[in-house]
C-alpha cells in the first residue's frame, strides 16, 4: 500500500515541480493552479476508488486528474495548448477531462461541477450504467495511438459505481453547494463530496469569509454525514474513504469529507506570495515539515523508493518532450465543439 500512495504522490508532485520550472518559459499556454502540498487529498482518495468511478474538479486539479488515472501526455500537451491534449489544446490547465479513466471534468469557475457530479450520480441512482461520451456525442473520445483507449481502458461503470466531487473551501459559500447536497441528500445518492480546505479563496483566508468554519456542520445540516480529516493525513483519508465507499455503494447514500490542507505555492502560479501580507512563512512552515509526500517516502524501503523514483522522473521527462513536439491545433479547430444556431433555408 506504501508503495502506490508513494508513487502517486512523488509522481504528482515531480510533474506539478516540472510545471513550476517550464512556466516562466512562456510555453505553456494557460494559467496554472498547482496543487503542490495538497497532492495527499486526490491520493488518498482515488487510490481507494476502483476505475469505473468518475470524480469531479476544481481548476486546481493536476492532482486530481493524475490520481484518478488521466493520461500524463495529453496533460502537458494541454498545458502547452498542444492538439494532443486532453481538450484538443483548448481547454488549458483548468479544464482537463478524461472519461476514459473517469476524470469527468475540471472548470474553471468557481462550483460549478458540484451539480455536475451530482447529476451524473443521479444517473447512477435511477438511470443505470453511463457510457463516457465525448463532446461531440460519440461514446468515445479520439486517442492517439497508446493512449489509454488502446491499452484496455475500463467499460462503462456499474451500477455499484460511486461519484467524487472536489472542491475548494471557497465553493462551500456557492448557493449551488447547498442546493446540490440537498438534493443528494433526499435522493440517497451515491456521491462522496470532498472539501479541500486549504483555508484561503485566492488571497482572503475563511475566517474572513464564512461566519462559521464548520462546514461539516453546513453538511450535516442538509441531511449529509460528514466528517474533518486533519493535517493532510493521507493515510486516514486513504482509509476512511475505503470504509466510507464501501457504505455508498451498499445503497447508504452521499456522504462528506472536509479535507485539512495546504497549498505551498501562490494562488495562481509557480512562485511564492508571501509578499502579499496576506499570509506568511510561518502559517505555511508547519505544513510543509508535515509533507505526504516525505512521510510516506520515509515509510518505502529504499531500494523500492528508488526505482519508483527512477521510473518516475523518465515518465515526466518524456511526457514534457511529448508535449513540446506536439502540434498545435489546426485552424479549423476554432469552429469545432462550438454551439451555433442551425441555419434554416428560406
Amino acid at each position: 500500500m506504501y508503495e502506490r500512495l508513494y508513487r502517486s504522490l512523488y509522481r504528482i508532485r515531480r510533474v506539478e515541480e516540472e510545471i513550476a520550472r517550464a512556466y516562466p518559459g512562456d510555453q505553456i499556454k494557460s494559467p496554472v493552479h498547482l496543487s503542490i502540498g495538497q497532492e495527499a487529498v486526490s491520493v488518498g482518495v482515488c487510490e481507494a476508488l476502483r476505475p469505473d468511478d468518475v470524480v469531479f474538479g476544481s481548476y486546481r486539479g493536476h492532482a486530481l486528474y493524475l490520481a484518478k488515472g488521466g493520461s500524463l501526455n495529453e496533460m502537458t500537451a494541454e498545458l502547452y495548448g498542444k492538439a494532443g491534449g486532453c481538450s484538443r489544446g483548448k481547454g488549458g490547465s483548468m479544464h482537463l477531462i478524461d472519461p476514459e479513466a473517469g476524470v469527468m471534468g475540471t472548470s474553471a469557475v468557481v462550483g460549478t461541477t458540484i451539480p455536475n457530479a451530482v447529476g451524473y450520480a443521479y444517473a447512477f441512482r435511477y438511470g443505470g450504467p453511463l457510457a463516457p461520451r465525448a463532446a461531440n456525442g460519440s461514446t468515445a473520445v479520439p486517442r492517439e495511438e497508446g493512449s489509454k483507449a488502446t491499452r484496455g481502458a475500463s467499460g462503462p461503470p456499474s451500477s455499484t459505481a460511486v461519484v467524487a466531487s472536489f472542491f475548494g473551501d471557497g465553493a462551500t459559500e456557492e448557493g449551488v453547494f447547498a442546493e446540490s447536497l440537498n438534493f443528494a441528500a433526499l435522493k440517497q445518492l451515491p456521491i462522496l463530496f470532498v472539501c479541500e480546505n486549504n483555508q484561503y479563496a485566492i488571497h482572503t483566508h475563511q475566517s474572513r469569509r464564512q461566519g462559521s468554519l464548520a462546514i461539516c456542520e453546513r453538511a450535516r445540516a442538509h441531511g449529509v454525514p460528514a466528517e474533518r480529516i486533519e493535517d493532510n493525513d493521507v493515510l486516514r483519508l486513504f482509509e476512511r474513504t475505503q470504509d466510507v465507499v464501501a457504505q455508498i455503494r451498499d445503497g447508504q447514500g452521499p456522504y462528506f469529507f472536509e479535507v485539512m490542507t495546504y497549498r505551498w505555492q501562490e494562488h495562481v502560479g509557480p512562485g511564492q506570495d508571501y509578499r502579499l501580507g496576506y499570509r506568511t512563512e510561518e502559517e505555511a512552515r508547519p505544513w510543509m515539515e508535515n509533507d505526504q509526500v516525505s512521510r510516506l517516502a520515509a515509510l518505502v524501503e529504499p531500494g523500492c523508493r528508488a526505482q519508483i523514483e527512477a521510473e518516475i522522473e523518465e515518465e515526466v521527462a518524456a511526457a514534457f518532450a511529448h508535449a513540446k513536439a506536439c502540434p498545435f491545433p489546426d485552424a479549423q479547430e476554432l469552429y469545432t465543439d462550438v454551439f451555433k444556431e442551425a441555419q434554416h433555408a428560406h
